[in-house]
């Protein structure tokens, strides 16, 4: 089993709402670890970086405008197949069409405004943590309960 490092955005819309603590209590929970932290007003060009992708499509002027109307929470977590088990945590993107439990099917109700971001892949994830994070940013640490997540043979 792959420990994994994903990048997770609490967009502006969940600043907003003042659904920080809820959220990254819902990735403590889980068991993952947190190993980087900061909030930050992500600026055009952040978003141009971060968005890459997505530039020439019709769409990305909206997608630029939210991400950079508000202050985000970008977090780095870490834990066996985080990637993977935190973007079933989100939830579909549009909100009225996520699965209750999910965050998105607990909070959410547009498919634009959607909350959260996470990495979609392990390339993606190394990418975008490298757009958020400086080297000395994230800090290494263990849990003392590590022990009791993962039995010995899932390690």
């Amino acid at each position: 089993m792959a420990i994994e490092r994903t990048l997770i955005l609490f967009k502006p819309d969940a600043v907003q709402r003042r659904l920080i603590g809820r959220l990254l209590s819902r990735v403590e929970d889980k068991g993952f670890k947190i190993v980087g932290l900061k909030m930050l007003q992500v600026t055009p060009d952040l978003a141009r970086q971060h968005y890459a992708e997505h530039i020439r499509k019709p769409f990305y002027p909206h997608l630029e405008a939210f991400i950079t109307a508000g202050p985000v929470v970008a977090l780095v977590v870490e834990g066996p197949e985080a990637i993977g088990v935190m973007r079933g945590m989100m939830g579909s993107t549009n909100g009225r069409e996520a699965t209750p439990g999910t965050i998105r099917g607990d909070f959410g109700t547009s498919r634009q405004m959607n909350l959260i971001h996470g990495s979609d892949g392990a390339e993606a994830a190394s990418r975008e943590i490298e757009i958020y994070f400086r080297a000395g940013e994230l800090c290494e640490h263990s849990l003392c309960l590590s022990d009791w997540l993962l039995a010995g043979d899932e390690k």
